[in-house]
C-alpha cells in the first residue's frame, strides 16, 4: 500500500497568534506517473479503496504530531484517511503548549456534557468538508464515518466528543492512556469519574506500566492511584455499554508513551513514566492491529474483522494483561 500525506491549515476560535492549527492528512495513494506527480509530488488517492472513513487523531499535551505518524500510516494502509494536527495555544491559563484543544469551560461542573470539549473539532470537520470538495481526496471521503482517536488528554477528548448530540457524523472512538477522572481543581469531588454519552462503539486501551497516570492520580483525588485504576473505572463506570461494541484492553508492560514514537524527552512529562517491560515495537503492533480491527468491525462492518478482533483478544497473548467487553 502506498501512503501519502499533505498539509493544510485551518482557523480556530482563539486570539492571535494562537488561532491557527496545522493538519497533516494521510491517505491511500496510487502512483500515476503524471507530470504533476513528478513535478510537485502530488499523488492521487486510490479510488478503488474509496469512500474512505476518516480518523481524526488528538495527540497528548506537548506531543508533536510526528509521534503519531506511524499509527496514521498503519491506518492509511488499511484504507482509511488519518488526520493529525498541531495547535500551539494557551492550554491552561498562562501556559502555552502544544495542545489537543481542551475547552476547560465546558469541562467544569454544571457545563460538562452540555457542549463539546474539543475546541479544534468543529474546525477539523469543516476542513474535511473542504477536502471533500477539492484536491486529491475530492469526493472520496465518507464523512458519515468519522472516528475520533487520541492519546492521553487527546484520548479523553476523543471519548468525550464521540457524542452524536453534537457531531452526528462521528461513528466511533478509541483512546490510549486516557480516562475521564475529574480534576479536583475544577471543583469536582475527589474520585469522580465523568460519564460518557456511550451511544457509539468505543475502544479504551491502557498500559500496565503507565507512570504518568499513576503519578497524576492526586489531581483527581484517586488515592489508590496506579497505572490502570482510572482507565478501568472509566470503562466500568463512564461507559454504559450493553451492545457488545465497547472494549477495554490493558497492555502488559506498556507505558504511557508506548503509543508515541519516536519519543521526545524535551517536552511533556515522559520523566514521570515507568519503563516499558515489553518490546515497544511489539506493543505498537498490537495496539495498531486492535485499533484497525475495531474500526473494520464496528465502523466498516466487515464480518471477518469481528472474528479477527475477538481472536486477537481471546488468544493467550502475553501482551494482553486483560480485556473486557460490554
Amino acid at each position: 500500500m502506498n501512503v501519502r500525506a499533505f498539509y493544510r491549515a485551518a482557523k480556530v476560535p482563539a486570539e492571535p497568534p494562537y488561532d491557527t492549527i496545522h493538519l497533516k492528512v494521510f491517505y491511500p495513494a496510487r502512483m500515476s506517473g503524471s507530470e504533476l506527480e513528478r513535478d510537485m509530488g502530488i499523488v492521487p488517492a486510490n479510488p478503488e479503496l474509496a469512500p474512505f472513513p476518516v480518523v481524526i487523531f488528538f495527540g497528548g499535551v506537548n506531543c508533536g504530531y510526528e509521534m503519531y505518524q506511524w499509527l496514521a500510516i498503519k491506518l492509511a494502509e488499511r484504507g482509511l484517511v488519518a488526520v493529525t494536527f498541531a495547535w500551539v495555544a494557551e492550554n491552561l491559563p498562562g501556559i502555552i503548549a502544544l495542545t489537543p484543544g481542551v475547552d476547560i469551560a465546558m469541562s467544569k461542573p454544571g457545563t460538562y456534557g452540555t457542549a463539546p470539549t474539543a475546541s479544534a473539532l468543529p474546525a477539523l470537520l469543516a476542513e474535511l468538508e473542504r477536502l471533500q470538495a477539492e484536491g486529491v481526496l475530492a469526493g472520496l471521503l465518507d464523512l458519515e464515518k468519522i472516528i475520533l482517536g487520541g492519546h492521553s488528554a487527546g484520548g479523553r477528548l476523543a471519548l468525550e466528543n464521540a457524542d452524536t448530540r453534537f457531531f452526528t457524523q462521528v461513528a466511533a472512538a478509541f483512546a490510549y492512556g486516557a480516562h475521564t477522572a475529574a480534576a479536583v481543581m475544577l471543583g469536582y469531588d475527589a474520585g469522580t469519574i465523568l460519564p460518557l454519552f456511550s451511544s457509539l462503539p468505543m475502544l479504551l486501551m491502557g498500559g500496565t506500566r503507565d507512570g504518568v497516570i499513576a503519578k497524576s492520580s492526586f489531581r483527581y483525588g484517586i488515592s489508590q492511584g496506579d497505572a490502570t485504576t482510572s482507565v478501568v473505572r472509566t470503562f466500568r463506570e463512564a461507559i454504559s455499554g450493553g451492545r457488545n461494541d465497547c472494549y477495554l484492553i490493558l497492555v502488559e508492560g506498556a507505558n504511557h508513551f508506548s503509543l508515541a514514537h519516536p519519543s521526545d524527552g524535551t517536552t511533556g512529562r515522559p520523566f514521570l513514566d515507568f519503563p516499558a517491560t515489553q518490546p515497544e515495537d511489539e506493543i505498537r503492533s498490537l495496539v495498531a492491529e486492535a485499533i484497525g480491527l475495531f474500526i473494520d468491525a464496528h465502523v466498516r462492518h466487515q464480518p471477518a474483522a469481528f472474528q479477527a478482533l475477538h481472536q486477537l483478544l481471546d488468544a493467550a497473548n502475553p501482551l494482553i494483561a486483560s480485556f473486557e467487553r460490554k
